[in-house]
């Protein structure tokens, strides 16, 4: 099936296991993700190009304190928040990532800045950041991003002396949010932004903001955006893994995707999900979670948004 023009987000997956969360706190993810779908639709239907609108859809997803990214990202070890993001042009391949960045409230901008501003594709810590001032984007304090909850989620990550990768007893706001879309000049756009892991150290950086891995986008075959336990994500290159999989063995998109989520993945242990769009405008959402923050919609599917398998 073809559709005009097509958008998916997420904002991340993990161990959601129903109970864990109100109705009423159901209610409300769910009624913020079906928002920004609703606005990415009508976006999309005025002719805004799949790159604008997917930046757009995960500003509003970092602005909103649920999510793990921009407002309401992890802690790392030094109590600390470290953002990354990637985005990419599915028409021209062009791409911008950044990672370890601390003040900017939308670390999707940051990105978006460097493809249309720079010679670079990727710029990491404080390069990122002297290339935020230099450019007049905004910053606010280290501590924007936090919350009581992230904070509560980091001491129990002390305590055990590891990595927190699921939501606790004291958390449920969990997930590295995305979007990806395809727009009625047939162009795809992927774009993708966390918090990364709480208790993380060392400047450790996930799949997010590596082109190929989190965030991918090509006309030729899809558009991708990733959540879940970065590192493997990394070893099995996914979103390009995708792409390859329908260019040389024609596989099609809910195919491929479903290949590398519940083969790959799996077979080395690790665990989450991704959205994904195809250059006819189909939408694959497939996670190996117990749930996925998820909301999409087409120019013939009304907005609609899920958490868990249903």
């Amino acid at each position: 099936m073809s559709h005009e023009y097509s958008i998916a987000i997420h904002g991340g997956a993990g161990a959601m296991s129903k109970g864990k969360l109100s109705l009423e706190q159901e209610d409300e993810i769910k009624a913020v993700l079906q928002t920004i779908i609703a606005e990415g639709l009508a976006n999309l239907k005025e002719g805004q190009s799949a790159l604008d609108v997917v930046q757009k859809a995960v500003n509003r997803l970092e602005d909103c304190p649920w999510f793990n990214a921009g407002k309401g990202a992890v802690f790392n070890h030094e109590g600390k928040h470290e953002l990354d993001a990637a985005i990419m042009c599915g028409k021209t391949l062009d791409a911008g990532a950044i990672s370890g960045i601390r003040f900017s409230p939308n670390p999707i901008d940051v990105a978006r800045s460097v493809m249309d501003n720079s010679p670079h594709v990727y710029l990491g810590g404080v390069g990122a950041e002297q290339f935020v001032r230099d450019h007049s984007l905004p910053e606010v304090d280290n501590d924007y991003f936090s919350t009581d909850m992230r904070f509560q989620q980091l001491q129990s990550a002390l305590k055990t002396q590891s990595v927190i990768l699921e939501p606790t007893s004291n958390d449920y706001k969990f997930g590295t949010v995305g979007a990806v879309a395809k727009d009625r000049h047939g162009n795809l756009a992927a774009a993708t932004s966390t918090g990364g892991i709480t208790n993380k150290e060392y400047g450790r950086i996930g799949d997010t903001p590596v082109i190929g891995s989190g965030t991918y986008a090509n006309n030729s075959t899809c558009a991708v955006s990733a959540t879940g336990h970065g590192e493997h994500f990394l070893r099995h290159v996914i979103g390009y893994n995708i792409s390859a999989r329908m260019a040389l063995a024609k596989e099609n998109l809910e195919s491929a995707s479903k290949h590398v989520v519940f083969e790959d993945l799996l077979s080395t242990g690790g665990s989450g999900g991704l959205i994904a769009v195809d250059s006819d405008g189909n939408i694959t959402l497939p996670f190996n979670t117990e749930g996925m923050y998820r909301g999409w919609g087409t120019s013939s599917i009304p907005a609609q948004s899920l958490i868990y398998e249903e």
